[in-house]
C-alpha cells in the first residue's frame, strides 16, 4: 500500500498528511496537492498564482518561519466533493493559521486555496 494517491484511504487523511508535509516545511509535497491553480493568501497578499509560483511562495514562508510544530484544529471531510482543514502551524516566534481548501478533480482533491495567516490567540 505504497501508492495510495486515488483511493478513498489517501484521500480521507489528506489534511493529516498535509499537516506532516507543513511541520517538515515540504512545499514541493504540498505543491504536489495544488489545483492547476491557486488562490493563495499569504499573511496580508492575495493572489492567484501557479502551481509553481505557490511552491516557491510557500519555500519563502518556511525560510523566514521554520515550523517546529502543527496540529489539526479542524477538518471537512465528509462532502464527497470537497476537503477543508485548518492546521495550527507554530514556529520559535509566532503561530499561524492554515486553512486548506480543497476541490475534487477527476478522483482527488486537489488545494484551490491556501490561507496562512497569524493565529488568533
Amino acid at each position: 500500500m505504497s501508492s495510495l494517491n486515488g483511493s478513498k484511504a489517501f484521500q480521507a487523511d489528506i489534511i493529516d498528511d498535509l499537516s506532516s508535509y507543513f511541520k517538515a516545511s515540504n512545499a514541493s509535497q504540498i505543491a504536489k496537492n495544488f489545483a492547476s491553480t491557486i488562490e493563495l493568501i499569504l499573511i496580508d497578499e492575495e493572489d492567484v498564482y501557479s502551481k509553481a509560483q505557490g511552491e516557491q511562495i510557500l519555500r519563502d514562508f518556511f525560510i523566514k518561519h521554520p515550523p517546529v510544530k502543527t496540529s489539526i484544529f479542524h477538518k471537512i471531510n465528509t462532502n464527497p466533493n470537497y476537503r477543508f482543514g485548518v492546521i495550527v502551524l507554530s514556529t520559535s516566534k509566532e503561530t499561524f493559521r492554515v486553512s486548506v481548501t480543497m476541490k475534487k478533480f477527476n478522483n482527488s482533491f486537489l488545494i484551490t486555496e491556501l490561507r496562512i495567516e497569524p493565529a488568533k490567540d
